[in-house]
């Protein structure tokens, strides 16, 4: 009955099609337009939804160094336990004594759950380390992961030994072999031996990592992030930027040198908006600032950090000045942002550039952006961005400066800021927008109004988020594709763009659309994604004007539900067109490519679908995916001329060589 239906559908479309009026669509393929910047098309990543810990950064172990304020928070114990603070690291001193508890029917040991249980795939390697010493002799444990759930008599599907024979404290590894595909595994560590050992930094990450970094990302996300093909990585956030209130704002110098010692961090994210609570959302800091510039390099993206201005979150700070540092006490900030282009960009002999060469990458990074303050407004943001960029402009001349216009798309508050951000000669203001289906389809020549001689802009923060439905159904991912022709057609004015947020684990969430999601062991692209991957993948580098009946195609009066943007790509010779239909009925459209003649072939990418609320997920990762194809271009007397159908809410990118 249902394909019935379906092709009842597809015959009633088709017949309205044909007696239609074909929608011709014009192309001046020798007018080259503005160039379209590589950092056109990126990514904005944030510590929400478990996207660090918990995600792309590999670790297994929750709470490795007994730091969470409950300090066995994710953790059991069991035997002779006992937690000291007198550990070989200054900002992480606290560690685990295993002692013999002196009855041989018990054993002691720690278990560890994980985030969401500890995932393990047959036949892969997981490297265990650990900081361990045996004070009063040589001792062992045995390193297994279990199964506590099972109802076999043995919940343990791998054990190792491990011999600690120093009484000084020592890294120890060993690697362990899956033998089978498991989400909900947890670790356990026990004594094996009548001394005691003591155990720190207690590690568990997959040998295979992105790139084969030691305890570096975990693959399957970090390679969807670079096969996006993204411009650029903008970090660590968002509101973690901020943080609740100073004290738990996030800050650069914490996160770099040794793993084992970075100070554990408040995530402020452990409150979800609908009132969930997450009380052992915290950031380890083991996916740090060194970690996110070694990441934007091994994606292909500009790195572009966001640093903290002196302000507490604003939202949860509603207009008090006293939560915000003072305007004369604002040095140690600026400072942060000075030491940290010098440790992106410095030599190996200044003192944050010999840092970075010590973590490793000699060479620098060759940052050219810094974010300054996120989602900031209003005076209280003003007047504190003015000295960072006086401070920046004075040492660093050939940064850009990124400002904020703050959280609103429009409004006094959105003016207010472009107007101050103009004054302070911003190179570029971060916009963000999370809006419904209507503001998407309404928006269509947003930014052909912009002065094209004040800052450029950074589509930084945005989502079509459904009235009444917030999660990766088809409708609004085409809705973006559709907004997304105004932010090419306008590439002399739009240099950045963000979907946000990036990732999600389907078991900790507090925001949703997001771009990927992903369980212990397996992850799924959203058709959001999709839409970003066939933008970032064709961006060409100059615009191409398309117009019909001398309009820009962008959803308007007469249009059909048509949104359109061309470009062309001088390194591969081809013209590349984005069309999307956001109708409910398929569109006959006709493409002059004028400037070209004769017949030739047509690339196609196609994404669409018949059901407005699906969505890909963990059980249906390709329900809605590209879709590869040609189509022959006719040739006129005075141009080639692409003829299609385009179905009801389909987006389809034409290739043709030039």
């Amino acid at each position: 009955m249902k394909f019935r239906l379906f092709t009842c559908a597809i015959a009633l479309a088709s017949a309205m099609a044909a007696n239609a009026q074909t929608n011709v669509m014009d192309i001046n393929t020798k007018k080259v337009g503005a160039p379209v910047q590589n950092t056109m098309y990126g990514l904005f990543f944030e510590d929400i939804n478990y996207a660090a810990d918990g995600g792309l950064y590999g670790e297994l172990v929750k709470n490795r160094s007994f730091e969470f304020p409950q300090n066995f928070m994710g953790w059991q114990v069991f035997g002779k336990v006992q937690l000291k603070n007198d550990g070989p690291f200054e900002r992480c001193p606290h560690y685990v004594t295993l002692s013999d508890p002196g009855h041989k029917e018990r054993r002691t040991g720690i278990q560890n759950e994980g985030y969401f249980g500890i995932g393990v795939v047959e036949g892969e390697e997981y490297r265990f380390t650990v900081w361990a010493r045996a004070p009063k002799g040589a001792s062992t444990i045995r390193v297994q992961l279990i199964d506590q759930n099972t109802m076999e008599e043995k919940q343990e599907f791998t054990e190792n030994k491990l011999e600690v024979k120093s009484a000084d404290w020592k890294q120890y590894e060993v690697v362990i072999k899956s033998p089978r595909t498991f989400n909900k595994a947890n670790l356990r560590i026990y004594l094996a031996s009548a001394n005691p050992v003591d155990l720190e930094h207690v590690s568990l990450f997959p040998v295979n990592t992105f790139k084969n970094r030691k305890n570096g990302m975990r693959r399957d996300l970090a390679q969807a992030l670079a096969d996006i093909h993204p411009g650029l990585l903008r970090f660590p956030g968002g509101c973690i930027v901020e943080g609740c209130d100073l004290e738990t704002r996030y800050q650069w110098k914490n996160t770099i040198g040794p793993v084992e010692n970075r100070p554990l961090n408040q995530n402020r994210w452990e409150h979800t908006f609908d009132y969930r609570y997450f009380p052992d959302y915290y950031q380890s800091y083991g996916l740090g600032f060194f970690e996110f510039f070694q990441l934007s390099e091994d994606i292909g993206a500009e790195p572009l950090p966001v640093l903290n201005v002196g302000m507490a979150c604003q939202f949860q700070n509603w207009n008090d000045e006293s939560a915000h540092v003072a305007c004369d006490d604002l040095e140690p900030y600026i400072q942060d942002c000075l030491d940290l282009i010098e440790f992106a960009n410095g030599d190996v002999n200044s003192e944050w550039g010999k840092k970075r060469a010590e973590m490793g990458h000699p060479e620098p990074f060759n940052m050219k952006f810094i974010g300054v303050g996120n989602e900031q407004w209003d005076e209280m943001y003003f007047k504190r961005l003015k000295p960072f960029v006086a401070a920046i402009r004075a040492k660093y001349p050939d940064i850009k400066i990124v400002g904020t216009s703050g959280p609103d798309s429009e409004g006094k508050m959105f003016d207010l800021g472009w107007e101050d951000m103009k004054k302070q000669k911003a190179d570029l203001v971060d916009e963000h927008f999370y809006r419904p289906e209507t503001w998407f389809l309404s928006h269509g020549l947003r930014y052909e109004s912009y002065d094209r001689k004040g800052p450029k802009v950074f589509a930084g923060e945005y989502a079509c988020h459904g009235k009444g439905k917030k999660w990766n159904h088809f409708e609004t991912s085409l809705y973006e594709a559709a907004f997304m022709t105004d932010l090419e057609r306008n590439a002399d004015v739009v240099y950045m763009t963000a979907y946000a947020p990036l990732l999600a684990h389907v078991d900790g969430w507090q925001w949703r659309p997001d771009l990927i999601w992903f369980d212990n062991t397996k992850m799924f692209k959203t058709v959001s994604y999709y839409v970003q991957q066939m933008y970032a993948q064709n961006k060409g580098t100059n615009v191409l004007p398309l117009t019909m009946d001398k309009k820009f195609v962008a959803g308007q009066e007469g249009q059909n539900g048509l949104f359109a943007s061309s470009v062309l790509d001088k390194n591969t010779g081809e013209i590349i067109i984005k069309v999307i239909n956001t109708g409910k009925v398929a569109q006959p459209i006709a493409i002059n490519l004028n400037g070209i003649k004769g017949e030739r072939t047509a690339e196609t990418i196609t994404l669409t679908s018949t059901e407005m609320d699906a969505e890909n997920s963990i059980c249906q990762p390709e329900r809605i995916v590209p879709q590869s194809g040609t189509l022959a271009c006719k040739a006129d007397k005075k141009a080639t001329v692409i003829e299609d159908t385009l179905a009801p809410m389909t987006f389809r990118l034409y290739k043709v060589k030039k």
